[in-house]
């Protein structure tokens, strides 16, 4: 079942998830950017006060996977989207993805790091498609509040319905 977290109550999982999930990417992305725990609670605080939804997904009321959505402007951003390792490859990701996809009135772009070819294979399979490095850049920079670092070794994929001609 998906619903819409209770950020109060359902902080402490939604942490736990996420920094159980992230240690796929412990290896993969630059060593500079890995640190444990990889998303610090007042990280998430702050991701929740700049107005990130998560939305969970439950089974026998134990949720394991979440996902953010962010409404920005003109664009809808899907901000960290983990299962927990026990449940993966089960298609709540999916579930939870396509949840929010009917959510968003506006094109949606999704951030993530450019050497997790798992991450960017699931969103292709679900019908997003990789932006060039200058586009990327100049999203990045433009709805993401994140270090230059992270910018360069990131990538962003978009929705069916993202016009690119503006950064060509």
């Amino acid at each position: 079942m998906i619903s819409r977290s209770n950020t109060i109550k359902d902080f402490d999982t939604i942490y736990e998830i996420i920094n159980d999930a992230s240690l796929a990417y412990k290896g993969i992305i630059p060593t500079d950017r890995w640190k444990e725990p990889y998303m610090p609670k007042e990280e998430l605080e702050t991701q929740i006060k700049e107005n990130v939804e998560f939305w969970n997904y439950k089974e026998n009321d134990e949720i394991l996977g979440v996902m953010g959505i962010q409404f920005k402007n003109d664009v809808t951003l899907i901000r960290h989207a983990y299962v927990r390792t026990i449940a993966r490859q089960k298609g709540i990701g999916g579930k939870l993805l396509e949840h929010l996809t009917n959510m968003a009135k506006t094109p949606i772009l999704i951030g993530t790091w450019r050497d997790a070819s798992w991450a960017i294979s699931f969103y292709k399979k679900h019908g997003f498609r990789l932006l060039s490095d200058v586009e990327k850049n100049h999203l990045l920079k433009m709805y993401w509040t994140i270090p230059e670092r992270q910018v360069e070794t990131s990538t962003v994929l978009a929705s069916k319905n993202w016009k690119s001609n503006h950064y060509k």
